[in-house]
């Protein structure tokens, strides 16, 4: 007699699975380190795993041990080398191999510390093709070797000259991270945070040296353009708390936030109680009952609190769920609004030049809020009935901004970073798209052709201009940043005249009115193949020329090779792949020395025989390649 089929919704004994923790690890990346990506957003997987190795090294530093820290990145091996008092040498395996092994659960030894829950290595470890640790201690040194976290070798204690610390090396595993690399601008910024945070700190990386003297008033130098501020920077340090204040002449909100070391890029309860109890502290000094977002127009602010057993929302620590700053202590809402009502109150009465010229930022932003709001008001009202039937918005199940509570916390903290809305151009190229989109979290937003250029208007433009009114309504940052419904907004145009003319029409747009998108990584464009070379057997799509000539090498014979002049040309099928796990994105970046208006007036105003000269030498070099390859 036949053996029966095993019905598929049997629960039973043989329905529970015990994984290693490697193993757990390597079946769930995004519960212990976000997104995987292939490293062209910031918080990809990759420096994720930087990050989680050396916020160990901040640790030491914090609690007294280790002036530097020395990293170096080749060909994708990461060696990070700290001078702290290195791993107890009896344990060195299990510190990187056993979850919930560590010294930060002991809160004596590390009382506000970033990482605390003996999780950050373990995930390097297990997600590495290649982990090595070596612990240096009084004279004696042990290393462990491993593969996708797999003991490989371990090594007999020895004598040693080197000093005190522990180096580890790490490749991450490409299998997991496919065609992964390292954008430096990213680690620049990550390395220099450490820095403000922890004044002394010096931070080596390929042979360059990151040091700041002081803290957070360095970092805003650095993120803004002296000749754009209302007033000097205000500079603010307290017990566990520091503070530094700013209004330039852009829209919008800026913030840096940081929890015991750890930047928090969503923000959290440290943030909100900064926001409030700025407004608070304002109205109060000035004794007049102004606009939140009056006076929280063109902030561009830095804020560090350190905080004993930090609740953060996620694994990678970018968003603070503490209320409490330590054990029977005020509340984050109390402890920074007090030290606000105190320090800035007092800093306003003694600087009065600076006192008066924030109070003209804020009265100059609310002449502009009450020019608008006729306006506004009627855009609004024909948003409201196009968003009813809006066929520009082809939208996703997920948001970036979705409440991740409950069972499910985990799956949308997951979905939540793979937030993507495309805008692109014509009908062929978004129903391409449309077609082959994840419709979970991948939305598409089209334009009816090249948006105006609204370079040096104001912001009355974003309402008068039926698109830009839909785009900003559909990416919901009418009001803050702070309620984004997508984490990656990809500009999706042809790679011709008009598609790189509407990229950069698209990107004044965003850099006109919304910055905080493009400082904060979220805006990207999408790179499609110029090429598909294909014999019989094999089909290979490449994004250059070099791509193209080793493919023809690799097919050899005359394989058929088709160049695509534009996103209309590639089949929905085709499209799928291109917009999904490999998908390769180049992100709109602006260095910190790089200052907004220089560059949209330097691209988009009138011409100036500087750029028609750039123009003419950059169009005719990429002119040359079409035409050799057409």
């Amino acid at each position: 007699m036949a053996e029966e089929k095993k019905n598929l919704f049997d629960y039973d004994e043989s329905s529970i699975k015990t994984l290693d923790w490697q193993e757990h690890i390597r079946l769930r990346p995004g519960m212990y380190i976000g997104k995987l990506g292939d490293g062209s957003s910031a918080d990809d997987g990759i420096y994720v795993l930087l990050k989680e190795v050396v916020d160990n090294c901040i640790d030491e530093h914090t609690m007294g041990y280790g002036k530097s820290v020395d990293i170096a990145i080749e060909k994708g091996t990461v060696t990070v080398r700290d001078y702290g008092r290195g791993i107890p040498l009896g344990k060195v395996v299990d510190v990187v191999s056993k979850i919930n092994t560590g010294a930060k659960y002991d809160s004596k030894v590390f009382q506000k510390s970033v990482g605390l829950n003996g999780v950050g290595t373990k995930a390097v470890n297990a997600l590495s093709s290649y982990f090595k640790v070596t612990a240096f201690r009084d004279g004696k040194q042990k290393t462990a070797e491993f593969q996708k976290g797999i003991l490989t070798k371990e090594h007999k204690e020895e004598k040693t000259t080197e000093g005190n610390g522990t180096e580890v090396l790490f490749v991450p595993d490409d299998s997991v991270f496919k065609n992964y690399h390292y954008i430096h601008e990213y680690m620049d910024n990550q390395f220099w945070n450490y820095c403000y945070l922890n004044a002394g700190l010096v931070i080596n990386f390929n042979g360059k040296k990151y040091v700041s003297k002081n803290g957070l008033l360095d970092l805003l130098q650095r993120k803004t353009n002296e000749d754009e501020l209302r007033y000097p920077i205000i500079h603010l340090k307290g017990e566990d708390i520091e503070i530094a204040i700013t209004h330039e002449n852009q829209y919008g909100e800026e913030y840096y936030s940081f929890v015991n070391g750890q930047f928090t890029t969503q923000g959290g309860t440290h943030l909100a109680a900064f926001r409030e109890g700025f407004v608070k502290t304002i109205r109060e000094f000035y004794k007049k009952d102004y606009d939140a977002a009056d006076i929280r127009g063109s902030i561009c602010a830095a804020i560090s609190v350190r905080v004993q057993e930090p609740v953060f929302e996620s694994q990678t620590k970018t968003k603070l769920g503490s209320n409490v700053v330590y054990e029977g202590g005020p509340t984050m809402k109390n402890f920074v609004g007090d030290f606000l009502a105190r320090d800035l109150d007092l800093f306003l009465h003694k600087n009065p030049s600076v006192a008066e010229a924030l109070k003209k930022r804020i009265e100059q932003n609310e002449k502009e809020r009450k020019e608008l709001a006729g306006i506004k008001k009627l855009a609004n009202e024909r948003a409201k009935k196009a968003n009813l039937h809006n066929k520009k918005l082809r939208d996703c199940r997920f948001h970036y901004n979705d409440e991740a509570t409950g069972k499910d916390k985990d799956k949308v903290i997951e979905k939540q970073k793979e937030t993507t809305i495309f805008i692109t151009e014509g009908d062929s190229a978004s129903g391409s798209i449309t077609k082959s989109r994840n419709v979970e979290t991948q939305a598409v937003f089209s334009l009816r052709g090249k948006p105006l250029n609204c370079y040096g208007l104001t912001k009355k433009v974003v309402y008068e201009n039926e698109e830009f009114n839909l785009l900003q309504h559909a990416l919901n940052i009418e009001d803050n940043y702070e309620d984004l419904r997508y984490n990656n907004i990809v500009i999706a145009t042809d790679a011709d005249v008009d598609g790189m003319h509407i990229r950069l029409l698209l990107m004044t747009f965003f850099l006109q009115f919304f910055p905080d998108l493009v400082k904060n990584g979220h805006v990207f464009i999408l790179e499609t193949p110029l090429f598909r070379v294909r014999n019989k057997q094999e089909t290979i799509y490449c994004y250059d020329e070099g791509e193209k000539q080793a493919a023809v090498k690799k097919l050899g014979g005359k394989p058929e090779i088709t160049r695509f002049k534009g996103l209309g040309e590639i089949s929905p099928e085709e499209f799928g792949r291109f917009i999904g796990a490999e998908m390769r994105k180049e992100p709109v970046m602006l260095l910190p020395e790089t200052h907004i208006q220089q560059v949209l007036e330097y691209y988009m105003g009138k011409n100036t025989p500087d750029r028609q000269e750039f123009i003419i030498d950059n169009l005719k070099v990429e002119l040359d390649k079409v035409e050799e390859t057409v």
